[in-house]
C-alpha cells in the first residue's frame, strides 16, 4: 500500500492527494485534531501510565519472589540493574523513535532487550502523548512533505500535452 520509502499510503485514482497516515489508538484524527483527538491523548496517557504502574508492581512480586527464594542479594541487585537498564534503553530507542523511522535491522536485533524494558517504553509513550499524539510530528513531517511533492507535480502536469505549442 505504501509507495514511498516515508510510509504514506500510495495516492488512489481519482483523490485529491497522499492520504496520512494513521496512529495507534488516534487514526487520522492527528492532522486536524478532530473528533475527541485531545481525550484519546488523555485516554492514552493515563492509559500507559496505569500499565507502566501495573507492570511495576509484577516487577515487585517477582522481586519479591527471589527475596523468598533466597538467590542471594548479588542475583538481587543483578536483577535490579538488569531492569533499570534496559528500561532506560528502552526509553531512549521508544523516544527516537518517535521522532524518525526506526531501523527494522537493529529493531530485530534489540527485540529481546525492549521487552525486557517495556517498562521504559510505557513511560515513554505516557511522557510523549502529554506532548503530542506519540509519533505525531514524524508522521506529519512526512506527510507534509508528500503533499509537497505532491502539489509540485500536479502543478507542472497541467494542461493537455498534445496541445502544446512547439517551439522552433
Amino acid at each position: 500500500m505504501s509507495d514511498d520509502d516515508n510510509g504514506t499510503p500510495g495516492t488512489p485514482a481519482g483523490s485529491a492527494g497522499p492520504r496520512p497516515e494513521p496512529l495507534r489508538f488516534f487514526g487520522t484524527t492527528w492532522v486536524n485534531h478532530d473528533n475527541g483527538y485531545t481525550a484519546r491523548r488523555i485516554s492514552v496517557a493515563a492509559g500507559s501510565l496505569a500499565a507502566a504502574a501495573v507492570s511495576c508492581f509484577v516487577l515487585r512480586f517477582a522481586y519479591q519472589g527471589l527475596q523468598i527464594a533466597g538467590s542471594g542479594a548479588f542475583v538481587e541487585l543483578l536483577v535490579v540493574v538488569m531492569f533499570a537498564v534496559c528500561s532506560a534503553l528502552a526509553f531512549r530507542h521508544a523516544w527516537d523513535g518517535f521522532g524518525k523511522r526506526p531501523d527494522p535491522d537493529r529493531q530485530a536485533s534489540l527485540r529481546g532487550l525492549l521487552a525486557v524494558g517495556f517498562i521504559g517504553s510505557l513511560l515513554a509513550y505516557f511522557f510523549r502523548s502529554l506532548v503530542e499524539a506519540p509519533g505525531e510530528k514524524l508522521h506529519r513531517q512526512e506527510y507534509e512533505q508528500a503533499r509537497e511533492q505532491y502539489e509540485r507535480r500536479a502543478t507542472r502536469r497541467s494542461g493537455n500535452p498534445s496541445r502544446k505549442r512547439r517551439r522552433s
